[in-house]
């Protein structure tokens, strides 16, 4: 696998009360990492976005299609980059992607700490309601890393899988628990086993133990 796209933005007025928001991201040839993210990206709102539990934002390419196909009225804004995500390449999704794993990008490695909840910025940005319902219930939110070693990612840097957890978790696997699809049911050793995963922000831990209180 190799990175097939990389996205930064910086803060400007969006959506309805032009509150700052970074969700509009460039196109770029490389990007500087360290422990809080890309230097060339900032977040609209540090008290949501961004920090060492989720310093890069990765999208599934295969996800921009079932959004098209599920919002054909606003399909052709909905191009790879334009979701916020800051890495992209093709294969990985949320059902092959594990909550812990380890991967190595260039000279970066990351480590995958959570999915990434949709919000209503989603629909904002291709101006069409219930978009961001859509991706929690179709569990393709993308995910979040955080950085194990700095270092500058480039366009079209390899990507390989250095470790995963015994018995892990998906980043689909996890979504679903905070929202389960009709007819699917998740029993207290499985919300269990997903609050303790390595590696697991401490943010998703404490949603899980809520869960099971």
């Amino acid at each position: 696998m190799r990175i097939t796209g990389l996205f930064a933005g910086k803060p400007q007025p969006f959506g309805p009360r032009k509150a700052p928001s970074s969700i509009i991201k460039e196109l770029h040839e490389s990007l500087r990492i360290n422990e809080d993210g890309a230097q060339e990206d900032e977040q609209g709102n540090k008290k949501l976005h961004g920090g060492p539990q989720m310093a890069l934002h990765q999208y599934a390419q295969k996800s921009y299609i079932a959004l098209q196909n599920a919002f054909p009225k606003t399909a052709y804004l909905m191009s790879i980059g334009s979701i916020g995500e800051n890495i992209s390449a093709p294969d990985m999704d949320e059902s092959n992607v594990y909550i812990g794993d380890v991967y190595k990008m260039g000279e970066v490695e990351l480590q995958v700490s959570s999915p990434r909840a949709p919000c209503s910025k989603i629909n904002h940005r291709y101006g069409q309601k219930k978009i961001d319902t859509f991706v929690l219930e179709q569990g393709i939110c993308g995910w979040y890393f955080r950085v194990l070693k700095n270092g500058v990612l480039h366009h079209d840097d390899e990507i390989s899988l250095l470790a995963r957890n015994a018995n892990p978790v998906s980043v689909r696997t996890l979504m679903f628990m905070t929202k389960p699809p009709a007819g699917r049911h998740f029993t207290d050793e499985e919300l269990a086993h997903a609050a303790i995963t390595p590696g697991l922000a401490p943010e998703w831990q404490q949603k899980l133990q809520r869960l099971l209180r």
